[in-house]
């Protein structure tokens, strides 16, 4: 007598899309283990300057007066979702020191940083785009 047919087992396969999603966001926002985190992203400059804004070139969107001189950037809206909010303390790879988020760039731009570079459009325009890796330690 033959055996019996064996019943089908169904196995769920977890689809390519959402694996591809999963490694994605490990890579995006890798967690160290001081729970420091790091991305790469473009980063640009910008100064105080009324043809760079549409207000007052020393006021950032949260409201801060941005003075030559200060270490602050301007995050992507994509980034503050990632921690990087408002008063994160940044490390840019070939800056010296740590930059402060202050202001928030316009809804149109992903991945990328604007370095605060007071009244100095030469150093701006020296800066030019880069890619860059940032660091910092997301709020408890």
């Amino acid at each position: 007598m033959p055996a019996a047919p064996r019943p089908r087992v169904r196995r769920r396969v977890v689809g390519i899309p959402l694996l591809v999603a999963l490694l994605a966001m490990l890579h995006v926002a890798c967690a160290t283990p001081g729970g420091e985190r790091e991305l790469r992203v473009t980063a640009t400059a910008y100064n105080s300057h009324p043809s760079q804004t549409r207000g007052d070139p020393n006021r950032a969107a949260w409201g801060d007066v941005l003075e030559p001189g200060m270490r602050a950037i301007a995050v992507s809206r994509d980034l503050i979702d990632l921690g990087l909010t408002h008063g994160t303390r940044v490390r840019i790879e070939g800056l010296e020191g740590e930059y402060l988020v202050m202001d928030k760039m316009a809804k149109r731009w992903k991945r990328r940083i604007d370095v605060y570079m007071g009244d100095d459009l030469e150093a701006a325009r020296s800066w030019g785009r880069r890619d860059v890796r940032i660091s910092w330690l997301p709020a408890p």
